[in-house]
């Protein structure tokens, strides 16, 4: 919302200048304010550690990137429905997997999910919440279809609908990626068990975790701008006088701040939970559930039909009934 009242700037000036908030200065305000000692527990740690917790952020930065791309493709419904969806399956299911290969303690296995009545509970919500991304991804496309109809001759509509396949192989690869950031909270465990032997509140553990991870965010989104920079002319948006700067510096800041602090409360909540696949599933529900409700009260689904409008509330049903099942079997987990 704060990106979209930035005036006179190009994409990349005021995206990098939120990446610097989000991906620097925000998360390492965050780990000196609730991790005494944290550049001490990054000097302390391992490099094959450092290392998968900022290559890690490099791929989710890739992601991010290109979910941008695939959203170009698809249409903003479809788009995010299908790259929300294969990053909450693959974010939510992966690292229990892999700690059937590697045990780590205190993290649950995907042995354990399927071998307890909690874990099974837990598995029904993670089914349920992608039906449920897929029966929104369905309302996106019905949209789009009403709305094109209500506006025929846009030929920027059909460009999209022409590359629906380029855009579903972009989505996959997006939404792989984008589910890196789940990993590299994984790879960064070690950071976190140090910070509470050192007396850290293990409620804030994982926040030394998210400055390392985030400076792979970083070097991928801050490469990318720098090009776009250079291709597009638009490195002379920062001292540019005739756009409200100090706004901008201002709105591009309160975006980057903003979206940090979704990883900062799902820090907090992730050590609560105590379950990737719960923990992650949550989060990626809750992201599309609000989006949903805000284009439902923004109006964006105003032109559609009736059944359309059905379709988008049965989506957002099915996702509120897996976050039920989710907590339920968590609430019943010893």
């Amino acid at each position: 919302m704060p990106y979209m009242k930035v005036k006179k700037w190009a994409w990349e000036s005021m995206w990098i200048i939120g990446g610097f908030f989000s991906w620097l200065i925000i998360p390492t305000l965050a780990a000196w304010l609730t991790v005494p000692g944290f550049t001490g527990i990054i000097h302390s740690t391992n490099w094959s550690t450092l290392w998968w917790t900022y290559f890690m952020g490099v791929l989710w930065g890739i992601g991010g990137l290109t979910y941008g791309l695939g959203v170009r493709y698809l249409g903003m419904s479809l788009g995010n429905s299908v790259i929300l969806g294969l990053t909450a399956a693959f974010g939510a299911l992966l690292p229990a997997v892999y700690y059937d290969f590697s045990y780590h303690p205190g993290k649950v296995t995907f042995t354990e999910l399927m071998g307890h009545d909690w874990g099974h509970y837990i598995l029904i919500g993670v089914a349920i919440c992608l039906i449920g991304i897929a029966i929104s991804g369905k309302a996106g496309m019905m949209k789009d279809k009403d709305i094109t109809q209500q506006k025929k001759g846009n030929k920027e509509e059909n460009a999209i609908q022409y590359k629906i396949g380029t855009g579903l192989i972009v989505a996959v690869i997006s939404g792989i990626l984008s589910a890196c950031f789940n990993y590299g909270i994984e790879a960064g465990t070690p950071m976190a068990q140090m910070a509470v032997q050192r007396g850290v509140d293990p409620l804030f553990q994982n926040n030394v975790i998210f400055v390392v991870l985030l400076w792979g965010g970083l070097t991928t989104n801050f490469i990318w701008c720098v090009i776009l920079n250079i291709r597009n002319k638009s490195y002379g948006d920062y001292g540019d006088k005739k756009a409200p700067l100090m706004k901008n510096y201002l709105l591009s800041a309160a975006a980057g701040t903003t979206w940090f602090l979704q990883f900062f409360f799902y820090g907090m909540g992730e050590t609560k939970l105590g379950n990737g696949a719960s923990s992650w599933i949550l989060h990626m529900a809750f992201i599309i559930l609000v989006a949903n409700i805000w284009g439902l009260v923004l109006k964006e689904w105003k032109m559609v039909k009736r059944r359309t409008l059905i379709t988008i509330t049965a989506g957002i049903a099915a996702i509120l009934i897996s976050i039920l099942f989710v907590g339920y079997g968590n609430g019943i987990k010893p």
